[in-house]
């Protein structure tokens, strides 16, 4: 099952800031009455998919990433590989939809893509044993582009300003709720040109572990969001390049890069 949230294209200007959520079914979208991860039901209110602007997909509370799990990415950037996963927070105001544009802040010279498989929270968990089922907490699956200003993560040591700014967490295109994270492959591309390519297999934490582990320091919430970290081939981003994450099974997560505003 694949959930979107959305706006229609020619709304008005009165409903253009009244999201929906809805079932991608083929080439149509089936409005459903709240947020998937709530009591919910379908509408008799259909729309064509080429008549709504897809939006982020997901509202959580918190975004919580996981840094170094591949370990050839903690290689190229010269990291050993975490004794436990490497935990940091994005805020919630850093995220954008599909076709929303990435904008290079004007504090950074070396912005970077970081394309991930992001695992969205379905009910509250806390406090998981390593006998619960913990993906029975995951209610589906969606890309997302961890967009990070390397320069400053280096300099400040810590990754929030790096990681932090307005756009630098794009997610989508959609949740596909039928998904086994344990071996999709994971790919960013940028103007066409491959960059990223890797299995979830070759996770040093996978997605159930992720789950457990962070539980025990933080309640998790429905619409939550967890990234599960990137495969090595990180990269810089230039005004005027388009950034595509995809993992197979979900789908493409496609965004312009657009200059420092003035």
């Amino acid at each position: 099952m694949k959930i979107c949230r959305y706006v229609m294209r020619e709304a008005p200007a009165s409903d253009a800031a009244s999201p929906r959520y809805g079932l991608i079914e083929g080439e149509n979208v089936i409005e459903i009455s709240g947020p998937p991860w709530s009591a919910w039901s379908r509408s008799s209110h259909s729309s064509r998919l080429a008549d709504v602007r897809l939006l982020a997909p997901v509202e959580p509370s918190k975004i919580v990433c996981i840094g170094r799990n591949y370990a050839a990415h903690a290689a190229e950037l010269g990291n050993e590989i975490p004794k436990e996963p490497l935990m940091f927070l994005k805020p919630p105001s850093s995220i954008i939809g599909p076709q929303e544009a990435i904008v290079l802040p004007k504090y950074s010279q070396r912005v970077e893509h970081e394309g991930e498989l992001a695992l969205v929270i379905g009910r509250r968990c806390s406090h998981l044993s390593d006998t619960d089922d913990a993906l029975s907490c995951v209610m589906g699956y969606t890309c997302l582009n961890d967009v990070t200003a390397r320069d400053l993560q280096k300099s400040d040591v810590q990754f929030t300003r790096a990681k932090g700014f307005d756009t630098f967490c794009s997610v989508g295109p959609h949740i596909e709720t039928a998904l086994d994270p344990s071996n999709v492959l994971v790919e960013t591309h940028v103007n066409g040109e491959r960059r990223q390519s890797g299995m979830t297999s070759l996770m040093i934490y996978p997605a159930a572990f992720l789950v457990r582990w962070i539980s025990r320091m933080m309640t998790l919430m429905p619409g939550d969001v967890i990234a599960t970290g990137t495969p090595a081939g990180v990269g810089p981003l230039a005004a005027g390049d388009t950034v595509e994450v995809s993992v197979a099974g979900v789908g493409v997560l496609r965004n312009p890069v657009h200059a420092p505003q003035a």
